[in-house]
């Protein structure tokens, strides 16, 4: 028996009305969220005017903190000249001195979570643009991410430095150093954006990056020609030879850091560089012969390239990059011999620290174990005073 047309058209009219009744009230829930949604948005925005408030508010307080230390420092200075101080006061004053020195490393601690103006070289780059990290964990992720940067653009350096070696291409040549600029580029940037963020990379290491990426863009325009092929193969040999010293550094640097770091002896956004550094002690005998070949095979470089600056066909880029392997020479050089001699003189203050460090560890170790031992002997009596009760 069929059904009448009139029966199934209502039945469906029914089915459409209860569909819509349920999407109208999915956005009726959904208009309520959103009125949340802005609420949460309106909070967040007057947190963030507050948080910028309080940002200056503690920049400027730093900046008067730093002033009137300073102005306690001279007339410290202009009272002991004038007249010696007497002995009374010599107590007082070391006791001032000593806190001092802790006030300027908690105004430090303090800076680090406040954001920093950016140095020159990220103006030039990027302009005003705020590149503070705030949050501690999120440094610290950037960090990483540096760290495996370097690791991976240094495998496929490598990589590319033999294949050079099998293959004479011109593309893969010109590939390779365009490579090498965009690699040293992006360190410097990245290096910038870390140093605003708390790292103490500085000093000639951020400078050998900087002059790293002047070389390969030099090489980048270096035309093909005798004296280039006549250099190749000794380049190509140079950079896989420096990739695996530096992957050498990057894992024992690590496992250093990681060390020192778990003791509270390095800074959490210390990073790998390239060369020696005054935390780089225990095991250093295996990786300081390398450094020194890679140092001599600059120089042996810079040596090369001025002799074929003599070849007729020699263009400015040979004489250039001669004189930029002579200043990476004896940068890397004169830094790693001023470092190993400050070291030497250090040990004996790190080997005092370190035993001052765990004895005081021991200590409170002792004081916590006394007073666990106290608490669970008074624990007894105070429950059979209760039962007693």
């Amino acid at each position: 028996m069929s059904i009448p047309v009139s029966e199934n058209s209502n039945k469906h009219e029914a089915c459409e009305s209860s569909k819509m009744d349920s999407i109208r009230k999915e956005w009726e829930e959904l208009a309520t969220e959103y009125k949340d949604l802005e609420t949460v948005n309106q909070n967040y925005l007057e947190l963030l005017e507050g948080l910028e408030g309080l940002q200056q508010k503690c920049q400027k307080d730093i900046k008067h903190q730093r002033y009137r230390m300073n102005q306690i420092t001279i007339n410290m200075k202009k009272l002991s000249k004038q007249n010696p101080v007497a002995p009374e006061y010599q107590e007082v004053s070391a006791e001032i001195e000593k806190g001092m020195m802790k006030r300027k490393a908690q105004l430090h601690e303090i800076e680090q979570t406040l954001p920093k103006e950016n140095g020159l070289y990220l103006k030039i780059i990027l302009g005003n643009v705020n590149v503070s990290i705030l949050n501690r964990n999120d440094k610290v992720r950037y960090k990483d991410d540096y760290e495996k940067f370097k690791l991976i653009l240094n495998v496929i350096g490598l990589s590319m430095a033999l294949l050079n070696l099998v293959v004479n291409y011109r593309a893969l040549e010109l590939a390779f150093m365009f490579l090498l600029v965009w690699y040293y580029c992006t360190l410097t940037i990245r290096e910038s954006i870390l140093k605003v963020n708390g790292s103490r990379i500085k000093g000639w290491w951020r400078t050998h990056h900087f002059i790293s990426t002047v070389s390969a863009g030099v090489l980048l325009v270096w035309p093909q020609g005798e004296p280039w092929q006549l250099f190749r193969s000794q380049f190509m040999y140079f950079n896989a030879y420096i990739s695996m010293v530096q992957y050498l550094q990057f894992r024992y640097q690590k496992g250093v850091l990681y060390r020192l770091k778990a003791l509270g002896e390095r800074h959490n956004m210390d990073i790998t560089i390239e060369g020696f550094h005054t935390w780089m002690w225990k095991g250093i005998g295996f990786l300081l012969p390398f450094l020194f070949i890679g140092y001599i095979f600059q120089a042996y470089n810079a040596w090369v390239l001025y002799k074929l600056s003599l070849h007729p066909d020699a263009t400015w880029q040979i004489p250039m990059m001669s004189f930029l392997f002579l200043i990476l020479f004896i940068g890397n050089t004169t830094t790693t011999m001023l470092v190993v001699p400050q070291k030497m003189r250090e040990r004996a203050k790190e080997r005092y620290r370190l035993k001052s460090l765990s004895w005081a560890l021991k200590i409170r170790d002792q004081i916590k174990g006394d007073k666990r031992k106290a608490s669970q002997k008074s624990s007894p009596g105070d429950s059979s005073e209760k039962k007693s009760d």
